[in-house]
């Protein structure tokens, strides 16, 4: 018989001074995890890591999202057994002024720009 957690789960993140830029921009030059970023940031609110639409499998997502929170670019955290993924925008902005909105401005003229 499972013994019951007498903690909630928690999930580890840096705080913002130990954000260091060269950590979020190698995190952040991968498409899918700026393909997470940006959904994020459209959809307004936080999500659970299902609910993004990514071209990799679950076990290459969890990957994303795992360098991208080792960066200090999201904070997750558990509603139950759901992981949920929060864009850390105001400590970013904070820390690195500009840095995702640029990001996600470039991200959205890429994909909007034809094809030639």
């Amino acid at each position: 018989m499972a013994r019951p957690r007498t903690q909630p789960r928690s999930v580890e993140h840096p705080s913002p001074e130990e954000c260091s830029l060269q950590a979020v921009l190698e995190a952040l030059a991968d498409p899918v995890r700026r393909m997470v970023v940006s959904q994020l940031t459209r959809a307004g609110a936080d999500l659970s890591c299902g609910a993004f639409d990514l071209p990799v499998s679950r076990s290459t997502a969890t990957h994303h999202f795992s360098v991208l929170r080792e960066a200090g670019v999201l904070r997750q955290y558990y509603v139950g057994t759901t992981k949920m993924n929060a864009l850390r925008a105001e400590e970013m902005e904070a820390r690195f002024p500009g840095l995702l909105r640029a990001l996600v401005a470039a991200e959205e003229r890429e994909h909007a720009a034809p094809v030639s």
